[in-house]
């Protein structure tokens, strides 16, 4: 598996392309913009894009799927209908699909939004804005931060320390750096 990261400076979002480079299989994480480097990753080593996975509905993470859409025509999942309406692969609660020849694990973690998902693959997990290097993600109101925290401790933080974290914005982190040094987790 390799794991390509773009940045949509629209909104400073990362989008992750995800290759299976047996199956030349193809994930896309969070297609907040359709770059010309994603398409020529996808098109140089002859992909095949099965599918995009939806970390959560804001703009920064989806407004590049109409265009990554009219190019391929992967499945859609997430856990708001109106990622895509009909298209959408509604996916709720915690569980597995068989995607790109990868075992992919969906995991429901309401905080930051009430659909937010995180997505892993072996040892490595697709945060979206739930928590990023040195942070939590933004929450509404002192109860969504009570859940948001209780559930990256329970879902997240509950991993081996080596799990790469992959964050919807900023650098890569890991589990065991979010618990040394995330002054928002130490806080609380």
């Amino acid at each position: 598996m390799k794991i390509y990261s773009h940045i949509n400076t629209g909104g400073f979002s990362n989008t992750y392309l995800i290759a299976n480079e047996n199956t030349k299989e193809a994930i896309i994480v969070d297609p907040g913009k359709i770059s010309e480097g994603l398409i020529n990753q996808i098109e140089e080593n002859s992909l095949n894009l099965v599918a995009i996975l939806i970390t959560h509905n804001h703009g920064s993470h989806v407004s590049g799927l109409k265009t990554i859409m009219k190019i391929y025509s992967p499945k859609i999942y997430g856990a708001d209908y109106e990622i895509a309406g009909d298209a959408t692969n509604v996916i709720t609660g915690d569980g597995s699909l068989r995607l790109a020849g990868l075992s992919v694990k969906y995991i429901s973690l309401p905080g930051h939004t009430s659909d937010s998902m995180i997505y892993q693959i072996g040892n490595v997990i697709f945060t979206g804005d739930s928590i990023s290097a040195g942070k939590l993600g933004s929450t509404n109101s002192s109860y969504s931060r009570h859940l948001l925290r209780h559930n990256i401790d329970e879902k997240i933080l509950s991993q081996q320390e080596n799990t790469v974290l992959f964050p919807g914005h900023g650098p890569p982190t890991s589990v065991g750096a979010e618990r040394k040094f995330n002054i928002s987790i130490s806080k609380e």
